[in-house]
This record gives C-alpha cells, structure tokens and sequence, in this order.
C-alpha cells in the first residue's frame, strides 16, 4: 500500500537534488540527535489521508547558502518544504487513487521542537559535497476512517419472474458504443490563461517580453480536450514534472463531448 511517506520520501529526493546548492541526496540513516538544534515545519492534511507530517532539519543548514545567496534560509526552506508536501499529495493519487490535501503548513510550534521523538520518527542525511545535515521526520497521517453504512432495515422483495415469451433486455446501444471507445487515447492539455493580441503585437514579440493572461495565479487551471474544458484544478508538482490535482470535473455528458477532436 502507498503511504504519504512514501510519496514524501520521493517527492523530497528529487527536489532537495534540484532546488538546493551544491545537489544533496536525501538517504535514510540510523537515528539520530540534532546536535546544534534544528528548525521544523509541520503540514496538515486532509482528505483520505489525514493527520500531521512534521520535518526536523539541522539548524546549522541554515549556516550555509543551500538556497541561495542573500535570501532568507529559513523562509526559502519553508516554501521548498511546502512544495514538497503538496506534491507527495499530488503522488499520492497519481499511485493510489487516495485524495489528500494539504490543509495548512507553517513552523512547527515550540512544543513539537521540544517533544520526545515518536515511534513513527524516521533519520535521514541530506548529503551535500563537503558536509551532511540530519533530517528527521514524524508521520501522524493515517488513512481516515471509512464511514459506516447503516444496514437496510427491511429486505427488498425480488421482482415478480417475467413471462417466458419475454427475453432479458440488451445492453443500451449508446453504453455499448462507448465501451468500444474507452480504450482510445485522447491529447489532454492544461490552460493557464487567454489573451487576444492583434496581429502586429504578436510579430513583434521578442525574448523578454511579458504577455499577461486574463487570470490571476490563484485561479484554477482548465484541462482541455479537443476543444472543451473537462475539468479545472491547482498545478502541483509530482516528481518534478507538472501536474493537475483536480478540484472539479464537467458533467458527464460535457466530457463525452469532448470526444469529437478525434475525428
């Protein structure tokens, strides 16, 4: 079974390799202190999978430049470590199908800094060219409970047997006609945006220039195929590539639609 951490654990390996200085590992490793303190970011989350991820890091990575000259370490590993969060989420439906959602993410409070380590810690180093940090995680998410269904309070009679001259009805001849399409690859492709520009604007387009879309960055992206939108959603990142966490589809019938820019 797929597990959050699992999702995490891929999700940090290849951003920690291609957002930070130097292109540290991330590798498991037997337990261990934090010895000059450490900083800590915690992720709520929400959906199938629910419960608090918590990642300790050596405070004395904040002594070297891994994000960067002259920028904030502390705030900068704050935004990588929420990247990394939202992607496992993303990961985490691509393998199993489990909706899970980052709910809220922000600096672990004193009293977790200061909390024994639980059984479900786990040790990492994160291996840069010359020196290594620890990295600890603690994963508090488990699976949410599934919602119990009241039993029927009553059997439902079977219906009355049909005469004999009657046959069983057939298959509708329309889902029959789909099942022999459901197989057939459609190109999908994300939206960010409109704009119309005349004809003269767009021939004197240069390297550098900006063209501004006709929504903002927290607007949902549209997923297009052929020429409908057959659902909008956020763009997260899963092991580095883009991708679509869904947030709400067309009706049935409008995706069926869409099946005309095969033809």
């Amino acid at each position: 079974m797929t597990t959050y951490i699992d999702c995490w654990i891929n999700a940090a390996t290849a951003l920690f390799s291609q957002a930070l200085a130097g292109e540290p590992q991330l590798v498991e490793a037997p337990a261990s202190e934090l010895e000059s303190g450490y900083f800590a970011f915690a992720a709520t989350l929400g959906g199938d999978q629910t419960g608090t991820f918590v990642v300790l890091i050596d405070r004395g990575a904040l002594d070297s430049p891994l994000m960067g000259e002259g920028v904030d370490q502390k705030s900068s590993w704050g935004e990588l470590l929420r990247e990394v969060a939202e992607s496992a989420a993303g990961e985490l439906l691509i393998k199993s199908g489990g909706k899970c959602r980052v709910e809220k993410f922000q600096e672990a409070p004193a009293a977790v800094e200061g909390a024994a380590e639980p059984a479900s810690s786990r040790s990492f180093l994160l291996k840069g060219p010359e020196r290594a940090w620890a990295l600890i995680v603690r994963d508090e998410v488990h699976a949410a409970p599934a919602a119990q269904k009241p039993e029927p309070a009553v059997s439902v009679a079977p219906p009355p047997p049909q005469p004999p001259s009657v046959t069983a009805p057939m298959a509708p001849p329309d889902r029959a006609g789909l099942d022999l399409l459901l197989d057939i690859e459609l190109e999908a492709t994300l939206r960010f945006g409109c704009r119309e520009l005349p004809l003269g604007q767009v021939l004197d387009l240069g390297p550098g220039d900006v063209v501004q879309l006709d929504r903002t960055v927290n607007d949902p992206v549209d997923l297009v195929i052929g020429d409908k939108i057959v659902a909008r959603g956020e763009v997260v990142l899963v092991n580095g590539n883009f991708g679509l966490r869904v947030t709400e589809v067309a009706t049935p019938r409008k995706r069926l639609e869409s099946i005309r820019c095969i033809f």
